[in-house]
């Protein structure tokens, strides 16, 4: 074996490759083992057994094997239809989504045998498979084997001329071609993405004139779809079928490159169109002639040679152009052209070097390094297409705009599933990048698989406060998408495209239901001090308002528990008396609050004995009943009043003394007690508006609830009482009258509404200011003697605050639309408040929840303190355009290598690095963002998301 010829050359090429493999390692060209394997079977599945890049590695692994299995199982078949057939029909099962197929129908299955309907799957598959999909499918991998097998069997076979079976079909096959083709590019904005597309709509800024002007395109689209899913794979089996390589049974070639041909016309029609068209043409040119590759080569290995091929040189031009593009924004930064001049010059010296450096790159598939960005180019190690380890979807910066992403991601998949079927995106490929423009949203859309009629991606998002350097190339991209999509009427047709160099090509506009952010300054309504007035006085309406609703809805869902054996007689209902003096009056309860010294929390509040005084007022609304004297809740000192209540009342129904919270009190000694009569009300239904008993309380001194209270609107108490619907519909007029006319029931609301108004603007009674309004919608009350008794009750506290923020919104609202003109106007605005708006704080859980669920409109009071202004922040969902273009794959996978390259290699991880730095024509700082954690920090990253193209 020694003298044998080929090992020698073997033993002297790897001698001197094991001499440079040190210097390949320290330059990182040499892939770690995960990557080289991921690659190897990557590049396999794709070229050699014509599958796609995978979603995940476990997918890649899976279907590599089952691939695998199909070539060799059809080189053991005897029979050349059997085998056709075979090729066929699993070329055809394995380039759809099987994965996602057997698990809605397990799902359906599971669903249909419990017999129950269970939660939708997460990834929404059961919307995009149903039975039209599976019988779709059905049919059209029936007619498939049935074209197969006939053309196969009684077909005569013979070497292709102009006037075979197959060169008829050869030349059909090269039209649809030419008409895809021109189908596909008049769906972009860009023909060649350099000359402007005459039939693409202009100005295109509004939803409605865009689908108006595209409606033609869409007719187009669906034509070009029913080419591609339907004419083109039947086309190119019938070409497959009819070939007399197909007679050369148990052949590895034959089985390879059958295997491929056969799975790649349903797996990338587009891709294999082109292919086939290529080796049409090649058999019709040199059928006269006597060549190494009509006369050596089969027909599916002359397919996977040009699908290599084109790969390859689809690759170069791209590498070729990126390379062009790194040294002229090196020229082009004026801070660093003296230093990268050297670079430039020695680019052109050395630029055969450099294209063999691009070839070589091509060659193994892997990206194209330049080292710090800069014009100085290696050959990365070969990787997958994912370029990072790794499930995709699982690490993300997340924070707190990433609920924005999470809310226009479905939307935005729809749009994509209409943009993708009509070609808009153009040639859809594994491994490409796009990138959509919203507004202060970036959104990085990467295709990881392909396959028949579908495709699976990944989107993400990035950071929406932005750096300089995020601010710069942002401003760039918003550059590129308006030179292309609004341009005016009198352009000329045919204009070419002005950012030709940037890394980023203009494709199309998607309708996407999102939120559009609006910021707008306060000053001026916030700070006026009539609107501040009036915001006082509409405080007490709201709050009154939401107190009503709240009653009315919780009683109707404690309605059942209202259905008591003693239906029919009067409720009673323990109300705090608001308007009783006792014997002694302390002093304090008649000074002003204004002071800091306050001495309302003295024990002489207390008096010897427990009695009221009835004015003529009081005992028209009040029926205190006799013999019933409570004690304090909490105190120690219990009275026996099972002997003096009556039948109708047991002591189960009153207040049980509870032994905690205050100092032990000698026998013979009883503080002074406030006297809680337990009350009936006027009016049979009063209950379904009674407020919760927890929330009454002895907080404030009389004193200065009686002198609150005259701010209480009774008309706009009585008008709301009235349309309320939550009585029988018959006497629903009649309910309501007695209602508004229940005295004991008004005097809850009283007491209630200005205890929360009292606790919402503090001891001081005076004009608030907008710094005290800011802070009370931020949920920080002011002290008062109030405020305990209000934390404590955290449903009441959250409709104080809902109340609050709602009074705010209309105090802009009436300063910028005019005032409110009556009370059923007002009513209007706070049912829209509740139904259309969300109203709070950034910061809140429930302001996420509220973007997941698609309020129509969000609000936030904000300040800013760098221009001291008070700002109000409006988030609108309506469906808007989303721009989206297309990067240079090989420029994001060549940033990519050197991003990894530079933090695990050269360790060079200072943040203010020159490779991270903006660059107009490379977008290097969003490309940076982009790779996932943790070299790249998006704040949004999608699991895999499988878009449905039927």
């Amino acid at each position: 074996m020694v003298n044998i010829p080929a090992l020698e050359q073997m033993n002297q090429i790897l001698h001197i490759l094991f001499i440079f493999l040190p210097f390949f390692w320290a330059l990182g060209t040499l892939p770690p083992p995960d990557a080289l394997f991921l690659w190897a079977v990557e590049q396999v599945l794709e070229f050699g057994l014509g599958g796609s890049s995978m979603s995940t590695h476990l997918r890649l692994l899976i279907m590599f094997i089952i691939s695998a299995g199909t070539a060799v199982a059809s080189y053991f078949i005897p029979s050349t239809v059997g085998v056709v057939l075979f090729m066929t029909g699993l070329g055809f099962l394995l380039s759809l989504n099987l994965s996602e197929m057997v698990l809605v129908f397990k799902h359906g299955v599971t669903r249909h045998r419990v017999g129950t309907k269970s939660n939708a799957l997460s990834s929404g598959s059961e919307i995009l498979f149903t039975w039209r999909e599976y019988l779709f499918y059905s049919i059209v991998l029936v007619l498939a084997l049935l074209e197969t097998g006939l053309l196969h069997h009684f077909a005569s076979f013979s070497q292709i001329s102009k006037n075979s079976p197959q060169a008829v079909v050869g030349y059909t096959l090269m039209i649809l071609f030419i008409i895809l083709w021109i189908l596909k590019e008049i769906q972009s904005v860009y023909i060649f993405g350099i000359f402007r597309n005459p039939f693409y709509p202009k100005d295109v800024q509004t939803v409605t004139l865009f689908l108006e002007k595209q409606t033609k395109l869409m007719k187009i689209g669906v034509v070009r779809r029913i080419l591609i899913n339907l004419v083109s794979p039947f086309a190119m089996i019938a070409f497959l079928s009819l070939d007399s390589s197909l007679q050369r049974l148990h052949s590895v070639s034959v089985s390879i490159g059958f295997t491929r041909a056969f799975r790649m016309v349903w797996q990338n029609t587009e891709t294999a169109l082109l292919e086939t068209v290529i080796v049409a043409a090649v058999h019709l040119l040199s059928s006269s002639a006597d060549m190494w590759w009509s006369r050596s080569l089969d027909t599916g290995i002359k397919l996977l040679l040009v699908g290599i091929m084109r790969d390859r040189l689809i690759q170069f031009i791209a590498k070729l152009q990126f390379a062009v593009t790194v040294l002229v924004a090196s020229w082009t930064e004026k801070k660093r052209r003296k230093s990268t001049t050297t670079l430039g010059v020695l680019n052109i010296v050395f630029s055969p070097f450099v294209l063999v450096v691009i070839v070589f790159s091509t060659l193994l598939s892997s990206p194209l390094l330049p080292l710090f960005t800069l014009p100085l180019f290696l050959v990365g190690f070969p990787r997958p297409v994912q370029s990072w380890p790794g499930v995709v979807g699982t690490t993300a910066c997340v924070c707190a705009d990433t609920v924005y992403y999470c809310q226009m991601v479905p939307g935005l998949i729809t749009a994509l599933q209409s943009a993708m079927a009509a070609g808009s995106l153009g040639l859809l490929l594994p491994g490409s990048h796009y990138l959509g423009r919203f507004q202060d949203r970036l959104i990085w859309i990467m295709i990881l698989e392909c396959g028949y009629t579908y495709c699976c991606v990944n989107i993400k998002g990035l950071e929406l406060q932005e750096t300089s350097c995020h601010t710069a190339e942002a401003r760039r991209v918003d550059e590129v998408f308006e030179s292309a999509f609004e341009q005016e009427e009198y352009v000329k047709l045919c204009s070419i495209n002005e950012h030709f160099g940037n890394v980023l090509t203009p494709c199309t506009v998607l309708p996407v239901k999102l939120y559009s952010d609006a910021r707008n300054v306060l000053s001026g309504i916030i700070d006026s001090h009539d609107n501040l007035k009036e915001f006082k006085g509409d405080l007490v309406k709201v709050l009154l308002w939401i107190l009503v609703q709240y009653c009315s809805r919780r009683s109707g869902m404690l309605e059942n528990a209202h259905k008591t054996e003693n239906k029919g007689k009067s409720s009673l209902i323990i109300l705090p008396a608001l308007n009783t003096e006792p014997q002694t009056e302390s002093p304090e309860d008649t000074d002003s609050l204004n002071s800091e010294n306050l001495d309302d929390w003295s024990d002489d509040v207390f008096d010897e004995e427990p009695t009221i005084k009835k004015g003529k007022d009081e005992k028209d609304q009040l029926k205190v009943l006799p013999g019933i004297n409570l004690p304090i809740p909490g105190s120690v000192e219990s009275q026996d009043i099972g002997s003096h209540s009556t039948n109708t009342v047991t002591e189960e129904s009153l207040y049980q003394a509870v032994a905690l919270g205050y100092p032990a009190i000698d026998k013979g000694k009883q503080e002074a007690m406030a006297y809680i009569p337990l009350m009936e009300f006027s009016c049979s239904h009063s209950h379904l508006l009674s407020l919760p008993e927890e929330w009454m309380s002895n907080c404030l001194p009389k004193s200065k609830v009686k002198e609150m209270s005259s701010l209480f609107p009774e008309d706009w108490y009585q008008f709301i009482l009235r349309q309320l619907e939550c009585f029988p519909s018959k006497e629903n007029a009649s309910n309501v009258e007695e209602i508004a006319k229940d005295r004991v029931l008004k005097d809850l609301y009283v007491h209630t509404v200005m205890t929360c108004y009292f606790s919402l603007f503090g001891v001081d009674n005076m004009i608030p200011s907008p710094g005290h309004i800011l802070r009370v919608y931020s949920g920080v009350l002011p002290w008062s003697l109030a405020l305990d008794w209000l934390t404590e009750k955290p449903d009441l506290f959250q409709l104080a605050l809902k109340a609050f923020r709602y009074t705010l919104k209309l105090m802009i609202d009436k300063a910028s639309l005019g005032p409110v003109e009556d009370f059923k106007e007002l009513i209007n605005c706070l049912e829209e408040y509740e139904s259309d708006w969300y109203i709070g704080l950034v910061s809140d859980e429930k302001w996420k929840e509220a973007v997941l669920q698609e309020k129509p409109y969000l609000f936030s009071l904000g300040y800013d303190p760098n221009m001291g202004v008070y700002t109000g922040r409006v988030l609108t969902l309506q469906e808007l355009l989303i721009h989206v273009g297309k990067l240079n794959a090989e420029a994001v996978r060549g940033q990519w290598a050197n991003l990894s390259w530079e933090l695990l290699y050269a360790t060079n991880d200072d943040e203010e690095r020159y490779s991270i730095q903006a660059h107009p024509l490379l977008l290097r700082n969003l490309t940076v963002q982009a790779a996932d954690p943790p070299l790249g920090y998006p704040i949004y990253s999608s699991k895999p998301l499988h878009i449905h193209l039927v």
